[in-house]
Order: structure tokens, then C-alpha cells, then sequence
């Protein structure tokens, strides 16, 4: 089930905006081809991040898999929850295992990103 609420990535990433607040997670077909994650590698308080940058990677018992930003801002927080606990990712990619809160700078910052549709038609090819 793809949420509606949400904008997406063509990196599998999803965006819940929230004000100028932008959270960031990966979506359930993301966490499922990923297997199960052991461990995250995520951007520090105060860090500047730029739309379709490397942010981060996740560490799965399959794989190693990059974070992309979908949106260019200032990180205000990560999910610290997650270097004790990452597989909250595989069990709940769309609340608890968000990723990264990112203040927004410019005026559209959907622009480019995908509607849930759109997004189904990406992973069911």
C-alpha cells in the first residue's frame, strides 16, 4: 500500500511535508528489496543537504544502499532511534523508521517529485 499523503522519490525515497518541514523515510518497496537493515548511516543536525544528493546510506543483510535527498534544505534532526533499532525501518518505513526532518529552502519543493500514482506506476513497471 503506497500512502497518498506523500510525495516520492524515483530513489524510493517518500517526503511527508509538514510546513516548511520536509520528512524524509524510504518506501516499503524500497525497505523490502533492501531485506532486512542493520544499520543507518545518516546526516548530522545542522547539515546542509541538496535535492538528489547522497545523504546517507542504509546497511541491509542483502546490500549497502545510498540516501538520496529528495529535497535541498537544512537537516533538523535525525531519527537517533534508528542506530539502536534499524529494522523499525523494515517494520514501519512510513511512520517510525523515518529517516531525516529537512527544513526547506526554495519555492517549490514538490518539483520534481512524484504523486503516490505515479509512484505506483514506477514500482509495478
Amino acid at each position: 500500500m503506497i500512502p497518498e499523503d506523500l510525495f516520492y522519490s524515483a530513489e524510493h525515497e517518500w517526503v511527508r511535508l509538514e510546513g516548511d518541514v520536509a520528512i524524509i523515510g524510504i518506501t516499503d518497496f524500497a525497505q523490502d528489496q533492501l531485506g532486512d537493515i542493520v544499520y543507518v548511516d545518516l546526516p548530522s543536525q545542522g547539515d546542509a543537504v541538496e535535492s538528489g544528493t547522497v545523504v546517507g546510506e542504509l546497511e541491509s543483510t542483502k546490500s549497502v544502499s545510498d540516501v538520496f535527498t529528495p529535497v535541498s534544505g537544512e537537516v533538523i534532526a535525525s531519527n537517533d532511534a534508528l542506530e539502536a533499532t534499524p529494522e523499525v525501518i523494515n517494520s514501519d518505513p512510513y511512520g517510525e523508521g523515518w529517516l531525516i526532518k529537512v527544513r526547506t529552502t526554495g519555492e517549490d519543493v514538490t518539483e520534481g517529485l512524484l504523486t503516490a500514482e505515479a509512484y505506483s506506476a514506477v514500482v509495478s513497471g
